[in-house]
């Protein structure tokens, strides 16, 4: 390449149209003979010219000479006027170009592993630039030429994040008939659809579960809508396709949101099977002669696994504009992010010897229903076949993409076990169980070999707490977009140091509390919100994640008079609320052997370039002492989406401790050793990770913005936890 970079005063900055022209005159400036070569004593004339023998024969044509400006103008045009890579560990950049286009390939690489670190915009290649900012960003982390590159995640999995995905109209029944169905309404009326439209300019059919998140979420839009629509003349019919939702259920979501709309409970999902509906989200827009015109999502602002301020595409307003201006909508089919509906399958499906009651419910219970469950944390339950059932193409759906139950390790070595004591991901057989059973008649089995219900503490999975610390006041939540984290302190009056076996954090709307970050502080200290942990945590919240119970003989110090602080992340879900998270503490009935304590490897200095969709960030750290690690957690923000632990022991062999290669923001979990693991003094850790800050990532804010560390959502951490246990001298000592 850097021979193309000197012939640029050969052609100065001449257009593209009159290079030619120009090469050609300064050539014949050269070609002293006239014989149509640059070669001997021509050659020595300028020292560039020898640089511009592609072929290496000692002379120089007149192709030879157009092509390398070709190379050169396109060189510049990349912006690569840079200095070459030089001593970099990987040869000389023209070296390894051996087609000398400016661009070097997987097949130029001496090792292919090289071109996943180097190709920074993941488009097959590699330019200059690219490989001269990665060699620095090396030498920047304290790598060597000679250095391996850092070590990369696992292969990342399928992404769990879930936007609207514009479809093929044509194929999804949009510009057909749809059908002039009888339709029943919560007054107990009967009326055509046709009806429905007689005298307007339309008709909006909007779908939502009242129970299901992400309707809720747009229940506030859907008021919106409904207003919009009436101003239009454009009527609004709202179905509700969950056979199992009760009255009640679907007029508490009408009068949270203010809905006047008339209501269908398509309890037989003759309607939702007419339009092939998929979820509870789903919108159809028809004009005044019934014909689709639109059909998919409301907006891109919700979706499974991410929560955006403000839509950026407005997919049924920019329709109904269209529609009412006879046009055709630029967009007239998505997918609409919600809760799966089960629609019944028009072949006939397998018979299996699977039934609910001998496999199913135990593998439920085992696995779902702490969460699926009445008055927890799940969007519906699972505790009987009724409710699966229901929820059969939801469950089918998160279970076959990885996102349920949640669990996001990689898994070990074949022929090995997991280290995970709390590894919550369904083995093989069990779901090959579960989705063969969820895609045949799905037989009920015998009751007698049903298993016995299992039971849940009615309040605090720790039981009676022995002290409650709560949040002085409720902090306001609005009902939509995004909330900047919230910092509340709560000062204890504990007269003495107490020891802390078990807490448990329980907001008292557990429907907006994403996360919490719990510190305690020294009585008196000046207490300021330093960030997310990055000197460690005391406690922690995620869902699924609220509470911890250390085994007897551990615990956590709560020195006497101390400060808790909270840091609390909430998700607005389409209604305007309050919470007040309390944190209930169970205490060590003496004083413990072994202190539990959370240590943090952080990487404050990242910085994640504008539109990379896989950037790489290291951090390492050397362990002060000898250390017992029971646990881990990654944090990062919307943009994480591959975590990795490492050690390299003083004298040893690098060791992969935890691989996370599909991070989800959604769930921060815990990963619990069964065994804690014993890391020497001295040793390396080293925390990897990878972001996507590109268009491709629909929880990204702002894929046009380099992202440095900071404490909301829209900046990134990267912060790997370390839960570690010492001895208690005063206890070892006696």
């Amino acid at each position: 390449m850097k021979r193309f970079i000197l012939l640029l005063p050969f052609v100065l900055t001449a257009p593209l149209a009159a290079q030619a022209a120009s090469v050609a005159e300064r050539f014949a400036g050269f070609d002293k003979n006239k014989d149509g070569l640059i070669a001997g004593e021509e050659m020595q004339a300028a020292p560039f010219l020898p640089k511009l023998d592609l072929n290496g024969d000692g002379s120089l044509t007149l192709e030879e000479a157009e092509k390398a400006v070709q190379l050169a103008d396109r060189a510049k045009q990349r912006k690569v006027e840079s200095p070459p890579v030089g001593k970099t560990g990987i040869a000389e950049f023209d070296n390894l170009d051996k087609n000398g286009d400016g661009l070097l390939t997987e097949n130029e690489m001496p090792q292919k592993r090289w071109m996943r670190f180097l190709d920074q915009d993941n488009n097959g290649t590699v330019t200059l630039a690219e490989a001269t900012e990665a060699m620095a960003r090396l030498r920047r982390k304290g790598a060597t030429p000679e250095s391996p590159l850092p070590a990369i995640p696992a292969d990342k999995d399928p992404e769990l994040k879930e936007a609207p995905i514009v479809l093929k109209a044509s194929d999804h029944g949009v510009g057909h008939l749809v059908a002039d169905l009888a339709l029943n309404d919560s007054t107990g009326h009967s009326h055509q659809l046709s009806e429905r439209i007689h005298g307007q300019q339309g008709l909006i059919i909007a779908f939502f579960g009242a129970t299901c998140p992400i309707s809720g979420k747009l229940g506030p839009e859907l008021a919106r809508l409904e207003k919009v629509a009436q101003e239009q003349k454009v009527g609004m019919l709202l179905v509700c396709p969950v056979a199992v939702e009760t009255q009640n259920d679907i007029q508490t979501f009408v009068t949270t949101h203010g809905l006047k709309s008339p209501v269908v409970h398509d309890q037989d999902g003759r309607l939702a099977s007419a339009l092939t509906a998929t979820t509870t989200t789903e919108v159809f827009l028809l004009d005044a002669a019934r014909t689709l015109i639109y059909r998919g999502a409301i907006n891109d602002q919700y979706g499974l696994g991410y929560t955006k301020e403000r839509p950026n595409k407005t997919y049924l307003r920019d329709a109904l504009a269209a529609m009412l201006a006879h046009q055709a909508p630029a967009i007239a089919a998505t997918t609409a992010p919600g809760c799966a509906l089960d629609i019944k399958p028009a072949t006939v499906v397998a018979q299996t010897a699977v039934t609910y009651h001998h496999q199913i419910s135990r593998i439920l219970q085992a696995n779902c229903v702490e969460c699926h469950r009445k008055d927890s944390i799940g969007p519906f339950s699972l505790e009987t076949y009724e409710d699966v059932i229901e929820n059969a193409a939801m469950i089918r759906k998160q279970v076959e993409r990885g996102a349920m139950p949640p669990w996001f390790a990689a898994s070990p070595p074949e022929g090995t076990h997991t280290p995970w004591i709390n590894d919550s991901s369904l083995s093989p057989q069990d779901k090959k169980d579960l989705l063969t059973w969820l895609a045949s008649d799905r037989p009920l089995g015998q009751v007698t070999d049903a298993p016995q219900p299992r039971s849940f503490p009615k309040e605090w999975a720790i039981g009676t707490p022995d002290a409650i610390i709560q949040l002085p006041k409720p902090i306001a939540i609005k009902a939509e977009g995004t909330m900047p984290y919230q910092f509340v302190t709560a000062t204890t009056a504990f007269a003495e140091d107490r020891w802390v076996q078990g807490y448990e954090i329980m907001p008292t709307d557990r429907g907006v509390v994403h996360h919490v970050i719990v510190q305690v502080h020294p009585k008196g200290s000046n207490v300021r919100d330093r960030g997310e942990g990055t000197e460690g945590y005391w406690a922690a919240y995620v869902p699924g994640n609220a509470a911890h119970i250390w085994p007897t003989g551990f615990a956590k110090k709560l020195p006497a008079g101390a400060i808790v602080s909270f840091q609390i992340h909430y998700t607005p879900n389409g209604k305007k609320t309050e919470d007040q998270l309390r944190m209930g503490l169970v205490f060590a009935k003496e004083k413990p052997r072994y202190i539990v304590h959370t240590a943090a490897v952080a990487h404050p200095r990242l910085n994640i370039p504008a539109g990379a969709p896989d950037h790489l960030e290291v951090k390492e750290q050397t362990v002060p002492m000898d250390m017992n690690v029971m646990a881990y957690m990654a944090h990062m923000h919307v943009r994480g989406k591959a975590f990795k632990f490492e050690v390299t022991p003083p004298g040893g062999q690098s060791e992969v401790l935890l691989d996370i290669p599909r991070y989800d923001f959604n769930w921060q979990l815990r990963y619990d050793y069964a065994q804690p693991k014993f890391l020497p003094r001295g040793s390396q850790v080293k925390i990897t990770a990878v972001f996507d800050n590109s268009e491709g990532n629909p929880a990204n804010p702002d894929p046009t913005k380099n992202i440095r560390w900071g404490p909301q959502t829209q900046d990134e951490m990267m912060i790997g936890y370390f839960e570690y246990y010492t001895s208690n001298e005063d206890v070892a000592a006696r």
